[in-house]
Order: structure tokens, then C-alpha cells, then sequence
């Protein structure tokens, strides 16, 4: 599975809320998109991620 760009291994076959916590990212504060769909905040706990799939993590940022 490619993570922002790197290959890691481990996380195939659970879901994207596992994989947050394990990268110590606050599900509230990200954005999730895996194989260039926006995954809902929702389905985070529902979403199983797999070997082949290309996740994009972005992280909201407050300014003004």
C-alpha cells in the first residue's frame, strides 16, 4: 500500500480509522482519500484498507 507517496506494509485489512491511530492522526483534523475517492469521516471505522490502495492524507490547517 502507498501512504502520501511511501510504500508501507501492515496495514492491509483494516480500516482507515486503525491506520490513523496508528500514524497518531486526529480523524477529525484529515482528510482521507484512497485510490482518488474522498473517504467519508463515517466510513473511516468501515473501510477496509487493501494492499493495492493508494491513500492520500491531508491534514485541515486553520489560517487567516
Amino acid at each position: 500500500m502507498v501512504v502520501n507517496g511511501k510504500e508501507i506494509t501492515g496495514f492491509a485489512g483494516k480500516t482507515v480509522a486503525e491506520l490513523l491511530n496508528e500514524l497518531k492522526l486526529n480523524q477529525t483534523l484529515v482528510v482521507v482519500e484512497i485510490n482518488l475517492e474522498i473517504i467519508p469521516k463515517d466510513h473511516y471505522d468501515i473501510r477496509i484498507l487493501q494492499e493495492t490502495d493508494k491513500v492520500e492524507i491531508v491534514s485541515v490547517v486553520g489560517g487567516g
